[in-house]
């Protein structure tokens, strides 16, 4: 198997030890499931259920970011607490991830459950030399890190100018250069706070993913996941934080980013207001119809949202539904293994989607053929169904997946 590793810039051979560690940077909980969500998060799925189809075991963390600039700035606009905002879009994004029937993660923590380890991390980097303390806040010294670029690429001035549009503060007089970033923030009058050496206070965000990751997986972690937009500057962060703190790295073996989705000719962005929410194309579209549209696309592969795309999706859906019911005869089995072959090679290659369901709909044609013909359809089927499942395909089941049920509704149970 093959994966595009954002850190070495190539497609590298990923020949991973069972269990799989990945983390998955999750959301932070307001406004959400918009389509460019559900993108990276189906595409990584179809990453993980590929690994268990090749007979991985995969330990899997998920995130939330429930403690944040956004978060604080979205309750006070909407009047409501922080923490009740957050939960109830979180609830919101599982009822949406159990629809599209995307499996549930290991863990999924918050990240005010881990302010222990948080403060431990924080003091770790102030003993290292690689932070400093500023009248109750902590930050993290750019200079004194002298990889901080190697994952993003970028210069200087690129750097301040995408980090100042995600949250920096180069103005901040407690900060020694404008690119240094916030590890602990001091408190402010009607924020949430928390006790630390170095004042009341609350995490900075890129800390809270570092330090969750190392604590539920250890190092180093096979593969980090999220958005391209989370390449610059929450991944540096993080690749600094994990391993000034250590001393050692790597952190990740393999960083793998999914492209953004475009619509109206514009990155999908709350900022923007032209989101399409996932809630509202469920009233029209099946789950499967979705999971086939976004896996249409490559998940490091721009692409804009499309009407047209997703009817030829929808009718995808029902031809993979009428090939895994139809009835065959007794005449020669359909041997489905050609195209299993073909299907492996394609996800093995960079998980190319697009060219794994092109496979998945020849096994459909053909087994629409060979049932007309009389033939034994039954073991290509199975092959069917077993493929569908990569790709989280209920085909003519009514109900999401059990296991996808039960994980995420015990999850959902501590933020209702």
């Amino acid at each position: 198997m093959q994966l595009y590793n954002t850190l070495s810039r190539r497609i590298d051979v990923f020949a991973p030890q069972s269990p799989v560690s990945v983390y998955i940077c999750g959301i932070t909980p307001y406004d959400t499931t918009h389509l460019g969500h559900a993108f990276t998060y189906t595409s990584l799925d179809a990453l993980i259920r590929y690994l268990e189809f090749r007979g991985h075991q995969v330990r899997y963390v998920q995130n939330v970011t429930d403690v944040d600039d956004d978060i604080l700035r979205k309750a006070k606009e909407v009047g409501e607490d922080w923490k009740a905002l957050g939960d109830r879009w979180t609830a919101h994004f599982i009822r949406d991830m159990i629809a599209l029937n995307v499996r549930p993660p290991t863990s999924f923590p918050r990240a005010t459950d881990h302010i222990p380890q948080i403060l431990d991390m924080v003091q770790r980097l102030l003993d290292a030399g690689v932070a400093y303390e500023s009248r109750g806040s902590v930050y993290f010294h750019i200079d004194s890190w002298s990889a901080y670029g190697t994952l993003s690429r970028l210069g200087r001035e690129e750097m301040l100018v995408i980090a100042n549009e995600r949250g920096n503060h180069p103005d901040d007089p407690n900060k020694r250069d404008p690119l240094d970033f916030v590890l602990w923030q001091a408190s402010t009058p009607g924020e949430p706070s928390w006790d630390a050496p170095w004042g009341p206070g609350r995490p900075g965000w890129h800390i809270e993913c570092s330090t969750m990751a190392m604590h539920l997986l250890g190092t180093p972690i096979d593969i980090h996941s999220g958005g391209s937009d989370l390449t610059f500057p929450h991944h540096e962060s993080e690749i600094a934080q994990a391993e000034g703190a250590t001393g050692q790295g790597p952190f990740v073996r393999c960083w793998v980013h999914t492209a953004m989705v475009r619509h109206e000719g514009e990155k999908m962005s709350k900022s923007l207001g032209n989101l399409i929410m996932i809630d509202d194309l469920l009233k029209e579209w099946s789950a499967d119809a979705l999971r086939l549209y976004l896996a249409q696309h490559h998940y490091r592969a721009v692409w804009s949202h499309s009407l047209g795309e997703l009817e030829q999706a929808g009718e995808l859906a029902r031809k993979l539904v009428h090939a895994a019911a139809v009835r065959g005869g007794s005449e020669e089995a359909l041997d489905p293994k050609g195209y299993e072959s073909a299907f492996v090679e394609a996800l093995d290659d960079d998980l190319d989607t697009p060219g794994a369901i092109g496979h998945l709909e020849h096994l459909a044609s053909a087994i629409t053929v060979a049932a007309r013909a009389g033939r034994d359809v039954a073991p290509a089927q199975r092959m069917l169904r077993s493929m569908s499942s990569v790709f989280g395909l209920r085909l003519d089941r009514r109900e999401p997946e059990q296991a996808v049920v039960q994980g995420w509704s015990q999850h959902l149970r501590e933020f209702e």
